[in-house]
Order: structure tokens, then sequence, then C-alpha cells
């Protein structure tokens, strides 16, 4: 039996979520009883009412087990938690993707009872966006192929410089590099090319941090599509692509409005991985949020070295949002004991030698949050597995820290489980100096900027890439892209940009292999060490364990 349908659920129409935020049924677009795009007055976009704002909390991570160590777990708790208080408060997550879903990690709406719901709905099709987002992302590209295949003379385009590429909402590494355009003229002009996962896509990113139709729009046409012969960059402006691909996103960008099992709204909208592109759900949905509720928790993907910096250094940069009144840092005694030396398998036997080795990893974390000067509380994300003397010590290593800690077991009391990390968040929120800064200044050139990330978040001695790599961002700063902010596409299980460096390296060199910009999202992705846009299946992907009964019920989506 599904979480939705267990006796302890209780779903409540969609309506009256909105109703706790001040909406009205004619500000929905119905997707069943459940789910709603809001539309206020069928606006293209919705707009949140005159008058104060609410405050916003950021949720980051410890560098995660395989596993991952419940991110969205503890924003849903923590959210449920301050309704509990007689908060007016608001979820704004990402939604999911199919790779994940079909591959390795499962869905991404939670867990035990801090979930939202409908939860098979949002994990496969939910509204549809990420199905527009991908015919946007594959519309472009055909529009490229299509002026090689009739104006190729007209040197346009250089077929062998084109760099937009096609995507997929599904983990198929046979598609990550192809040969298209084979068997005639007919098929095109044959070239290399290749497939991204959607989530990792340039229109995805763009969806995310536009602030606005008109806003998305421009976005859109400053996507980079390829070179001409001459070496000169061409936008997709240059091949009229912006208004069609506008067309596709409009009801997708309207944010989309669920619940959590306790009755809490939740805005879920957008979904960008953190370890190949910047990891936030919408601008928009963060902005509708804020503008409804009084209090906003949204989280960032994988660990701090990786969505946390690119929120601050890239999402906030945008100025549609402000930074966050206080960030949460998830930890859990099991990554502390993966980080100290504990194979996966045995994790839940005590172990506080190993908790205390893999301290220092929660430590360097701590240390990255610091470094941009907003409030901090780590929340110890309980585990049934987790021993007295292991949260004992870990409660000991905090007050070393001298850091804001509270022990969260939303999993398994939902927002009750709560209320102690909800109070920590008020106090660091109310009381807790904030002096928010960027790490680096936009005007630092690129190769710089990432040296600047490589050192003073992963802890790196220097970065190294080959001499073509090193020419590919001379000619990005040439051709005017030196002043975005930089993306750094790494593994999400180390520090470093080597997924077996577990625990908190130092002293490596970071080895950038790849350079890609991302004109309309606003910044340049460094791809480093073995990252990929299009990731695999596992050998055994959760698609084996997920099916359909004879009541219709879907079944085996964790999470």
């Amino acid at each position: 039996m599904s979480e939705e349908r267990s006796p302890q659920a209780v779903l409540r129409p969609i309506g009256e979520i909105a109703a706790k935020l001040g909406l009205a049924a004619g500000d929905l677009e119905l997707y069943g009883p459940y789910k709603a795009k809001v539309v206020t007055g069928r606006a293209p976009v919705p707009e949140a009412p005159e008058g104060p704002r609410g405050r916003l909390v950021m949720v980051t991570a410890m560098t995660p087990t395989p596993a991952g160590e419940g991110k969205t777990t503890t924003v849903i708790g923590l959210v449920d938690a301050m309704s509990r208080m007689g908060l007016r408060a608001a979820a704004a997550l990402r939604e999911p993707s199919l790779g994940p879903v079909f591959g390795m990690k499962g869905g991404a709406t939670g867990g035990g009872r801090a979930r939202v719901v409908p939860s098979n709905d949002i994990n496969l099709h939910f509204t549809g966006d990420l199905h527009a987002i991908t015919s946007a992302q594959n519309l472009l590209a055909a529009l490229a192929d299509n002026h090689l295949h009739f104006d190729s003379a007209c040197g346009l385009l250089d077929p062998k410089n084109v760099t937009v590429r096609r995507a997929i909402d599904m983990d198929d590494r046979i598609l990550r590099d192809v040969i298209a355009g084979v068997g005639g003229p007919l098929q095109g002009i044959a070239r290399e090319t290749g497939f991204d996962i959607t989530a990792a896509s340039e229109v995805m990113a763009v969806f995310c941090l536009a602030r606005d139709l008109k806003d998305l729009r421009e976005r859109l046409g400053r996507i980079l599509v390829g070179y001409n012969p001459a070496g000169a960059p061409v936008f997709a402006s240059a091949i009229k692509a912006e208004g069609a691909m506008t067309a596709l996103l409009k009801d997708a960008f309207r944010p989309n409005l669920v619940q959590t099992l306790e009755g809490s709204p939740a805005f879920i909208h957008g979904g960008p991985f953190a370890n190949i592109a910047h990891g936030t759900n919408s601008i928009v949905a963060t902005n509708l949020a804020l503008g409804l509720s009084d209090w906003v928790v949204t989280e960032t993907g994988f660990a701090s070295d990786l969505g946390a910096e690119k929120f601050f250094d890239i999402v906030v940069r945008t100025g549609h949002l402000r930074p966050p009144a206080a960030v949460v840092l998830v930890a859990t005694i099991r990554s502390l004991k993966y980080h100290g030396g504990v194979k996966f398998p045995d994790l839940g036997a005590e172990n506080v030698a190993a908790l205390e080795a893999g301290f220092e990893n929660l430590r360097r974390h701590i240390a990255i949050i610091r470094t941009f000067g907003v409030p901090l509380v780590v929340a110890l994300n309980k585990f049934p597995t987790d021993s007295a003397g292991e949260v004992a010590a870990f409660d000991s290593l905090c007050g070393a820290e001298k850091v804001r800690y509270a022990l969260s077991d939303v999993y398994g009391r939902g927002g009750e489980g709560g209320l102690d990390l909800a109070r920590e968040v008020l106090a660091a929120a109310d009381h807790d100096p904030s002096r928010f800064d960027y790490l680096y200044p936009l005007e630092m050139p690129l190769v710089a900027k990432i040296e600047t990330i490589a050192k003073r978040i992963y802890g790196a001695a220097a970065i190294t890439m080959e001499t073509k790599i090193r020419k590919r961002f001379e000619r990005l700063q040439k051709d005017g892209f030196g002043g975005l902010p930089v993306c750094i596409a790494k593994t999400q299980y180390s520090l470093s940009d080597d997924d077996e460096c577990l625990n908190s390296p130092r002293d490596f060199t970071l080895t950038v292999t790849d350079v890609s910009p991302r004109s309309g999202a606003g910044f340049v992705v460094a791809l480093c060490g073995d990252i990929m846009t299009m990731p695999g299946l596992p050998r055994v992907p959760a698609a084996e364990r997920i099916d359909v009964g004879e009541d219709g019920e879907i079944t085996g989506i964790v999470g």
C-alpha cells in the first residue's frame, strides 16, 4: 500500500491546501483532486499579493552515502513542524527526474511520516513539466539541424561546431555520444552529437532561473547553439527558436502545488541536478511561496560543496532571491561512519570511533557554510540503527564546533519529530549574525573562479586541465562569457573529483575535463573528473522492482 493510501494519511482536496496560503479556487488549474498549478487569475506567471515577504530556509547536507541522507525528508518535516507551531510555512522542492526513479536512488518525495503526496504521481509524470522541458530542448536541437540541412551553404552554423544537444529524462548511457544524420542527404548532415539527461539540460536551468515569462523567452534566445564558420557564436535567437520554445513551456512555467502528509503546502517545480547543474527548484515557485508564507523551506542538491555553493553564487546572484535567513546542514550517523571507513553494508553496527573519524567531513561542510556568512543549524537525521552512544558522541562533537544542533526524527514522527529543529532554525534566523558574501567577484576570470572554488570549498591545492580545454576557456573569455559565474560538475560522493576519496581530502589536484557555456542560464559549466551529463543505470536498476497491481496501484517506488 502506498503512503498516501495508508490509514495514517488523509489527503485534503488541493483547494483546502491552497486556502491556507490565501489562494482561491480561481487561482488554481486542477490536475485531479490533489494536484494543481497556481495561475492567479490566469496570469502568465502567478503573482503573490503585495505585502511582507516570508523568510527563506535552505537545507543542504554533508557528503552523502549512495542512499542519500534525507534532505527532502528534513525539508518536509521542518515545514510540518513550523505548521504545528502556528506558523504559515511552505516547502519549495524540485521535481523528481525519471532517471533516479528508475535508476539507483529512487523517488524524491521524502520518506516515512515526512512525505509530499500523491507520491507516485509526483515521482512519475506529475503535471508534465519535465516532458515540456525535454520537448523545448529537443525543438532547439531540431531547428539547429534543420538550418544545417537547408542553409549550410549560407554559413549560419558550422556543422563541426554545433554545441546544442538533445535531452531525455532517463538514465541511458548509450545516448551519451551519437552520430546523427547518417543514411544520406535526406537525413540531414552527418555529425557527432549526443544526449544529456533533462535535469542537466540548459532549458532546465533557464526554466528554473527565469523570473517571469519575458525573462524566460529572453534567456531561451541567449542559449548558445554553436559557432559559424568564422568562429563567432550563434544563439537560439538567430534561428528564431525562442518563441516556439516559450510556447512549449508556458503552462509548465506555472508552479505546482501539492501537500505533505500533514497537510502543509508544498510547491514542487523544476528539477536540475546539483552534480551536473545548479540543483535548485524554480525561482518562480520559491518567490510565489515567499509571497504567500511566513517561512519557506527549500533544498539544494547533494552536499554543501555542490548545491549550497551554487545556490549562493548562482541562484542568489540572479538578484531574484535574497540569501536565506538560515541554513540547515543535514548529517547522519551512517554517513559519518561511512566517511570514517565503514563499508556501506556494515553501517548499522555501532562504531563510535568511525563516527569520530568521519566527523571531519561534516566539519568541512560546517566551514563551507560559514564561508558564506549565513546562520547555520546542523540537523542529525535520526535512523533506527543509531545507538545512544553514537548520538552522544555526535552531540559532543557538535558542541566542540560551537554550532547549533538539533536531533530530527521527522521520518518516524513527522512534524512532531522536527519541533526541536524548528526551534533552533527560528533562533538562528532571529539571533545569529548574518554577513552574507559571495565566494568570488564576477569580474574574476573563469579559470580563477574555478581555482577559488576548488581551493576554498573543496580543499584542493590546484587545478589542472589539458591545453585544449584551457584554450576553450580563453575562447569563452574572448566571446564575452568571462563575467558569468561557474557551475562545477563533479561527483557528489566526495569533496574532491574522485568518488572513492571519502571523508576530508586535502591538497589534491582538481582535474577539469571539459567546459560548456550556458549563456541562457547565465553560467559556465566546468566538468571535472569522470562526471557525465548523461548517467547510466546501475547493475540492478530500481525499475526492476516497480510494478502495477491488479487494483491499479503502483508499487516499488521508494522515496
